[in-house]
């Protein structure tokens, strides 16, 4: 298990090596750069002081240099403009040349300067970040348990009502888009003219002091889309091994059916479902855009908007070097779950 581990956390650095590469490669195209340049310098900037602005700055030199700046095995480019303002890859606002650091990058733990909001990345990442993984915990505790009973009880008796009536409700919770459900919820339940005003407050007031009415609507919106896909994942999974053939021995030496379901079912069946589950994190990391939109929640979906229509390079980064961590980790524990659930998966 341990040299599986290792070997993994080798695929992952390399993997993480190549995807960053891309996504650098990208938003260092020639149009992004003029869009920064012109946001950052004039609008009316023509091709030649667009193309010495960037000069100026770096952005100019061979990719692989900028990249290796990022990842900070490269000194940082550092410049002295003629009305005296010092700029560079690791220049920070407030520090002189001598202050300045010659390597900055992911090696040092220096994620960049937003152009954005006008501060260090690693300080807009991890307090947006933090906000997402709040909202993420709360949707899992309430998504998964609410999932796998559904899943559970449709597929114990295939066909049956019970059957067709959850996986009713689970068809319908998928199909129905989040914005649909957001909207329908804030009509309902916090509208001061139609709605029930059973939720009072707003997800913005839950980032500071999050309490049950103004920071469960979001939670709810986004537990009901990811619940129908783990519960038909689930009836699938449960249905299969229902009709295998140590379930039927299980039945006709007279094993009674609760301890078929718990002691013999649920386990095999978990396994499939198990893979979904994971995959709901990096999904909720970055897919919960339109509900941090929506109910003006400001995560890490919202940093991720923001970077984008900003054209903020190094926030941009930033968010995909986490994303990129987020996905690889959660296929590694999804690897090593599967071995504990099943013990005949073994690893070659």
């Amino acid at each position: 298990m341990g040299l599986f581990i290792l070997r993994r956390f080798g695929v992952m650095l390399l993997t993480a090596l190549c995807l960053t590469f891309i996504v650098f490669f990208l938003t260092n195209l020639y149009p992004n750069l003029e869009k920064l340049a012109k946001t950052q310098g004039n609008q009316r900037m023509s091709d030649e002081q667009v193309q010495t602005w960037l000069d100026n700055r770096g952005y100019s030199d061979p990719l692989l240099t900028k990249y290796g700046r990022w990842l900070g095995v490269m000194p940082g480019f550092t410049n002295t403009l003629n009305d005296g303002q010092f700029v560079g890859t690791c220049v920070r606002p407030g520090l002189t040349p001598e202050e300045t650091p010659r390597f900055c990058g992911i090696v040092q733990g220096d994620w960049g300067y937003s152009t954005r909001f006008k501060a260090d990345v690693d300080e807009i990442i991890w307090k947006r970040l933090g906000n997402t993984l709040y909202l993420m915990m709360w949707v899992m505790i309430l998504m998964v348990p609410s999932a796998l009973i559904v899943g559970v009880l449709a597929g114990m008796r295939e066909g049956s009502r019970t059957d067709r009536s959850l996986s009713t409700f689970s068809i319908l919770s998928t199909a129905t888009p989040e914005y649909v459900s957001g909207v329908i919820f804030i009509a309902v339940f916090t509208s001061s003219t139609v709605g029930l005003k059973w939720f009072k407050g707003t997800a913005t007031q839950a980032m500071e002091q999050p309490t049950f009415e103004n920071f469960f609507l979001p939670v709810l919106t986004i537990a009901l889309y990811g619940m129908g896909y783990i519960a038909r994942m689930t009836r699938a999974s449960m249905t299969e091994v229902m009709t295998a053939q140590y379930i039927r021995t299980a039945r006709l030496k007279g094993v009674s059916f609760p301890n078929i379901v718990l002691k013999h079912a649920l386990r095999n069946a978990l396994i499939a479902p198990f893979t979904v589950i994971m995959l709901q994190f990096p999904w909720l990391l970055n897919g919960v855009v339109i509900v941090e939109s929506l109910f003006n929640y400001k995560g890490f979906g919202w940093v991720l908007v923001e970077a984008a229509g900003n054209n903020d390079i190094q926030l941009l980064l930033a968010v995909s070097v986490v994303s990129v961590f987020v996905v690889l980790i959660t296929q590694l524990i999804s690897d090593i779950g599967y071995v504990y659930l099943n013990p005949r998966i073994r690893i070659s």
